[in-house]
């Protein structure tokens, strides 16, 4: 089994835990969706949403599903490629290296596409990319940090960081 397909069946599992603690109406969706084996799967554990890296099969296969689908993008190309799949939202991966600079100039062509930076997104790079434009921001490491390891030092701290943002442009 592949490393993939081994981490996707525990996240499958996740989601099925989580859809009986949490009830039909939690929205949870799934990540890192690359095939259309992986929607179908990710559609039974109950996801009500998939999440891919880039323009995959997967797209197409989520949205025949009647999955919304956040699909990954960095170029203009991808980003058009996404769309023309039917991507519900493009997932901006990675946002950090390129800043809130390759959101606005992504804006430009595409000023319709609801765009969610991921990757790097740290509290005042989440205030940016929101005031830019941003429908929405995925953090991850940056917010959560050594927590996921059962480190919680500091995690106070960044929640808070995160829950005062200002959408005011700095």
């Amino acid at each position: 089994m592949s490393l993939h397909a081994s981490a996707l069946l525990s996240a499958l599992r996740v989601i099925e835990k989580a859809r009986g603690l949490l009830g039909p109406d939690a929205l949870l969706g799934a990540g890192t969706v690359l095939t259309a084996d992986d929607a179908r799967r990710a559609a039974e554990a109950g996801a009500a949403y998939t999440v891919t890296p880039g323009v995959t099969e997967a797209v197409a296969a989520s949205r025949a599903l009647g999955l919304p689908v956040l699909a990954g993008a960095l170029t203009p190309t991808e980003v058009a490629s996404a769309v023309s799949e039917g991507a519900t939202a493009v997932k901006l991966f990675p946002a950090g290296p390129g800043g809130v600079e390759l959101l606005r100039a992504l804006r430009g062509p595409f000023p319709e596409v609801p765009f969610v930076p991921v990757g790097g997104i740290g509290a005042r790079a989440a205030r940016d990319h929101l005031a830019a434009g941003a429908v929405a921001v995925g953090v991850g490491s940056p917010l959560v940090g050594r927590a996921a390891d059962g480190d919680p030092t500091g995690l106070p701290d960044r929640i808070e960081a995160f829950r005062s943002l200002s959408l005011e442009a700095p």
